[in-house]
């Protein structure tokens, strides 16, 4: 696509590059790789872009992508993040359609135009200027964010679970504290090996499961000052009266069984005052001596989505949506995911944020823009809930199946759980790179994960 400088002026508003638009082909912009984007892209690149029948470009403010399901294993250091990244650059050379490193920041509906933030590196220096990209059909799925409701002292002294960054950034938070422990020439304070997860839902609980069995492998190579049954103290806390409190009671009461059996502190019925920089405040008084505190309670869309020239949004951001997944007041505009307030007739409410909403979704948009080019009538979104499932570590699982059916009434766990828990990670994967590359990484994984340590450690 032939890119025209524009001379820059005073307003620093004004795109310093404007990409062009190919007439003859339509546009089809895709903000956001997460998984509902990324498999969005993937195949309307192969359908159109490589046929020359459309151009696809997606857009994000980072260069590879990783399953959102997967960020507590890289937190815990059970799972190596670039033994499962997928290069967006690659994957757009290999599936027919455009990559663009950035960030949306604005939209103008009437010239169907983005406009892009600039990027720079670790050492402050450019890497694209400020740009706007046009588009003939646009499709935004930003994902959602966790949402601290205006705690104070979340954002300055808890991690978040939101990217691969992060959850990185806290397993090295994390192996630094245990060396430092070991190192120090005095005992382990109570609270220096003390993770606090707030918020009880499954990020909260899955990840509080796979530290249980990662820290002790952590100190198992050589930090042998460090007692892990003693030192390292995990506690959950949620401001309902259960964990898991949207999924059955019957999967709720077996999580909470299997956490307390490995030694983690579930709290539930407690409200977080503030986060301070030692530990945690809860609003009756108590305060849980902590170096390390997770927020992961409730999520809303990035605030962005609250700007753009005019469009819809509900309280946490997400952008209305009509049955087709066109947003409201706008036909050549789509959201689905996590950013997308979808209604859900059989139950009232609205789509649920997971993870096969986003899958879906992208599959009904596939074929909605092959209508939508054709000039043919939208149909609208039909969501089918196949229940969720909850991982507790390397071997356990429970949930509920087909949950949307049968009433949430099939509840399963153990073996059989965790391999239908493995086989969601599958199919996404399968979504984007097909059966023989599927399958070849799979075993690589397989054949590495021997040669190297249990648990990451740097």
């Amino acid at each position: 696509m032939p890119q025209d400088p524009v001379p820059p002026d005073n307003d620093p508003s004004t795109p310093s590059l404007v990409e062009g638009r190919d007439p003859s082909r339509h546009q089809i912009v895709i903000v956001g790789a997460g998984a509902g984007g990324l498999e969005l892209a993937t195949r309307l690149g192969d359908r159109y872009g490589r046929r020359g029948r459309a151009q696809v470009t997606l857009i994000d403010r980072s260069r590879s992508h990783v399953w959102k399901p997967l960020l507590h294993e890289v937190a815990a250091g059970s799972m190596d993040l670039h033994h499962h990244e997928v290069d967006l650059l690659a994957q757009a050379h290999w599936h027919g359609f455009r990559f663009r490193y950035g960030e949306m920041i604005g939209l103008d509906r009437t010239g169907k135009k983005l406009l892009i933030a600039p990027t720079h590196d670790e050492d402050g220096q450019l890497i694209t200027p400020l740009r706007s990209i046009g588009y003939d059909t646009l499709v935004i799925a930003v994902g959602a964010r966790s949402n601290d409701f205006g705690t104070p002292g979340v954002r300055e002294h808890a991690f978040t679970l939101d990217t691969a960054a992060q959850a990185a950034r806290f397993n090295r938070r994390l192996v630094n504290a245990c060396i430092r422990a070991h190192a120090q020439p005095g005992t382990v304070r109570p609270e220096q090996l003390h993770v606090v997860i707030i918020g009880g839902g499954a990020t909260g609980v899955e990840l509080a499961a796979e530290l249980q069995r990662t820290t002790p492998a952590v100190v198992s190579y050589g930090l042998d000052r460090i007692n892990p049954g003693k030192d390292i103290h995990l506690t959950v806390l949620e401001a309902a009266d259960r964990l898991l409190p949207v999924l059955p009671d019957r999967v709720s009461r077996s999580a909470e069984e299997l956490l307390r059996s490995r030694g983690v502190e579930v709290v539930t019925g407690a409200r977080v005052a503030a986060v301070e920089s030692g530990g945690v405040r809860l609003t009756d008084g108590r305060f849980l001596d902590s170096e390390l505190v997770v927020w992961a309670a409730g999520v809303k869309a990035p605030e962005v989505l609250a700007t753009l020239d005019g469009l819809k949004t509900n309280p946490i951001n997400q952008l209305l949506v009509e049955p087709t997944l066109q947003v409201v007041g706008d036909p050549d505009i789509f959201a689905l995911g996590d950013c997308a307030s979808c209604h859900w007739p059989e139950t009232g409410g609205t789509v649920p944020p997971r993870a096969q909403a986003a899958h879906q979704q992208a599959a009904h948009l596939v074929r909605q823009i092959k209508r939508r080019i054709a000039g043919q009538p939208l149909t609208a979104f039909r969501y089918r809930d196949f229940g969720s499932l909850v991982s507790l570590g390397a071997y356990s699982t429970v949930g509920s199946l087909m949950g949307g059916l049968v009433g949430g009434s099939l509840v399963v766990q153990g073996l059989f759980a965790r391999l239908m828990y493995l086989s969601l990670y599958k199919k996404h994967e399968l979504a984007l790179h097909g059966p023989i590359k599927t399958t070849l990484d799979t075993l690589a994984r397989m054949i590495v994960h021997r040669t190297e340590p249990r648990v990451k450690l740097h």
